[in-house]
Order: C-alpha cells, then structure tokens, then sequence
C-alpha cells in the first residue's frame, strides 16, 4: 500500500480550471499596489501571458501536495515565480 501512495503522490498534478487571461489577472490585481502583485503583473507582461505562471505554479505547488496548499504556500510560489 505505501508503495502504491507515494506512487500516486508523486504521479499526481495540479492544473488550474477554465480560462484566464492576462486582463483577468490585471482586474485582479488593480486594486492590489504591493510589490508583490506589480511584479507578478510585470512578469506575466513580459512572458506575454500567463501560460508560464499557471505551468510554474502547478510544478512547484506538486511539492506541496502532503503538506497542504495554503494561501501562503500559493504567495511564496508566485513571489519566486516573479523573481525569477
């Protein structure tokens, strides 16, 4: 059985449903002056789309499967995705 769970917990992926764009994550983010959401905004900008962030975000968050994907876990996630 343990080895049939870690099989699975390392097999395992994260995908985001539905849609977003680029003017999705700016409504998002308009309201929001922190450096934190300029520089996610600035790198998406320069990546032209979201497509890296949500594939980024999706591998790194698998680590956190165990653990437990939190609304911190999520924010460091995307500050070293935009420091990157």
């Amino acid at each position: 059985m343990k080895e049939l769970i870690r099989y699975l917990l390392e097999n395992m992926y994260i995908d985001f449903q539905g849609e977003i764009s680029l003017e999705t994550v700016r409504s998002y983010l308009r309201e929001d002056d922190s450096p934190e959401a300029r520089a996610i905004l600035a790198k998406i900008i320069e990546e032209n789309g979201v497509d890296d962030l949500l594939i980024t975000l999706a591998d790194c968050l698998k680590d956190n499967i165990q653990t437990g994907i939190t609304e911190p876990v999520v924010r460091e996630q995307l500050r070293t995705y935009a420091d990157s």
